[in-house]
């Protein structure tokens, strides 16, 4: 491809979105008459050019939603899905009547292997179908397209007598799909330059791509379909659709934005809008987008590797061609984890409120590091929480060393304990009615047992079965009472921080009473 020149207008090519036909047909994927409605109004504030809205002879609600589609449609054209059969133009002709814009897509299948085994015609009989069915289809409306499906089995001389006969009838839109996914971009790039020099009118008519993604080329293929001679595309969001799906309609829109420089073509699509339509999707059909898709993945735009983050807070564009507001995110995220490194967590900190001297920073961040270790994902709490945990620790008389427990269902929990104690490590193994308890008395045998437990209390600080336990206790000795917070993946680890926590704070009100 030559690049496009700087003073070069990017040519429009027409967004023909088959979310509400195609991507329903995905198995699993029907939404309810309500919802495709609610979908196509997205579709159609985000500036798709024509909105496939079903397949009116499929069902009575398939009828029905392409009918009120019709109706609300403010700007997109409303298109209605027929086989070459008359009776299935004549209920798409009904369903889009009421559209100020509407169309009528009718198909045949054109491939040896389909003409043979599943219509069961000559070639003669589909050239016949295929002038009758445009031919009616034209009795509804001006806006006709015809599919060849299974045009890249096609053999080539078939094709281009197919669609000849196509625009004769009156097709101003010429479909030529990549069906089953079989095509590799320069095969699918070559056969529309061979039908539009081949056919005679191909220069009246739009020629349109259609691409599945069994081999994982749909959108590669679509691109190659416009520097083919292609002007537009049929996609859908998040790429849902037959079997492995069809092109997805915000890779193909921020492909074409993001390199203009060598694919001189726009859309009018409203690019922030994205997100918004994969999330309405995603809901509606059940089908949850993957982590790593592109464009509107939850990780499309976060980065955990220290080295991507380091590069990322000098200069988004080092790991970022495109920026998260333009499909709609709201900002990179940086995600914290294992590889996070240590730039990346000094300005997570400052992001939550901490200045830290070098010393501190470094206990917490081989805090954080322990802990990524042992948890999948670390949410904002958790780092909240260790630096908490480390701020409280640093003026703390009593610390913990380690704790073993063993827990039983038929003998006492034994809880195995080491404590440090102005310096000093002492230890001391004790039991209980459960691991808690047994890891306080452990506590209190070597501490004191002047104090009574009046609240003990346990939350997840975030979700999942990994998350950091946090305990808050209070106790009481000689009428004053104190709170103590203790924060860990483990909770009878998290219950013992808690408690020394409490203890520590209680040994400070005593030193303060004896300094009164």
């Amino acid at each position: 491809m030559t690049k496009m020149n700087k003073d070069q207008i990017p040519e429009n090519v027409v967004i023909f979105d088959t979310t509400l036909r195609d991507g329903e047909q995905s198995p699993g994927a029907s939404m309810t008459i309500e919802q495709k409605i609610e979908v196509a109004a997205l579709l159609d504030d985000m500036g798709v050019d024509i909105i496939e809205a079903g397949f009116p002879i499929a069902s009575d609600g398939d009828f029905e939603a392409v009918s009120e589609i019709a109706k609300n449609a403010k700007n997109s054209i409303i298109c209605g899905l027929a086989r070459a059969s008359l009776k299935d133009i004549d209920r798409a002709g009904d369903a889009i009547k009421h559209a100020p814009r509407s169309r009528i897509h009718t198909f045949i299948a054109t491939s040896p292997l389909h003409m043979k085994y599943k219509l069961n015609m000559s070639p003669e009989d589909v050239l016949e179908k295929v002038a009758a069915s445009v031919a009616r289809a034209k009795s509804f409306t001006d806006d006709v397209e015809w599919s060849a499906e299974d045009a890249t089995r096609t053999e080539h001389d078939f094709l281009c007598r197919v669609v000849e006969v196509a625009i004769k009838a009156g097709a101003t839109t010429i479909n030529l799909p990549d069906t089953v996914g079989y095509a590799m971009p320069d095969e699918y790039k070559a056969m529309f330059e061979m039908v539009i020099n081949r056919v005679a009118g191909a220069e009246d008519v739009v020629f349109s791509t259609h691409c599945h993604n069994d081999l994982g080329f749909a959108v590669a293929n679509t691109m190659a379909g416009l520097a083919g001679g292609a002007r537009q595309i049929e996609c859908t969001i998040n790429g849902i659709g037959e079997r492995a799906g069809n092109a997805a309609l915000e890779e193909i829109v921020m492909g074409l934005r993001t390199r203009q420089d060598i694919l001189p073509y726009d859309t009018r699509i409203e690019s922030k809008m994205l997100v918004r339509a994969s999330n309405l999707v995603s809901a509606v059909a059940a089908f949850p987008v993957q982590y790593n898709k592109a464009i509107v993945g939850k990780n499309a735009f976060a980065h955990e590797s220290g080295i991507h983050q380091d590069g990322m807070l000098k200069n988004a564009e080092t790991y970022e061609i495109m920026t998260p507001e333009s499909v709609g995110v709201k900002a990179t995220n940086l995600v914290m984890g294992k590889h996070s490194g240590r730039h990346a967590f000094r300005e997570k900190l400052s992001d939550l409120g901490y200045e830290l001297g070098d010393n501190a920073f470094l206990d917490v961040f081989t805090r954080f590091k322990e802990l990524a270790d042992k948890k999948k994902n670390i949410y904002d709490e958790d780092i909240i929480a260790l630096v908490d945990n480390e701020i409280a620790e640093a003026n703390e008389s009593i610390s913990l060393v380690s704790l073993e427990v063993a827990v039983s269902t038929d003998r006492q929990a034994e809880a195995i304990l080491v404590l440090n104690i102005d310096g000093k490590q002492v230890h001391n193994t004790a039991t209980g009615d459960g691991g808690v308890d047994a890891t306080y008395n452990a506590i209190k045998a070597l501490t004191s047992d002047t104090q009574n437990l009046l609240r003990y209390q346990v939350q997840a600080v975030t979700e999942g079965t990994d998350a950091q336990a946090h305990v808050m206790v209070r106790i009481e000795e000689n009428g004053k009472q104190v709170i103590g917070n203790g924060v860990d993946t483990d909770t009878i680890v998290a219950s013992a921080k808690a408690y020394i926590s409490a203890l520590n704070s209680l040994l400070l009100k005593r030193d303060q009473l004896h300094a009164q």
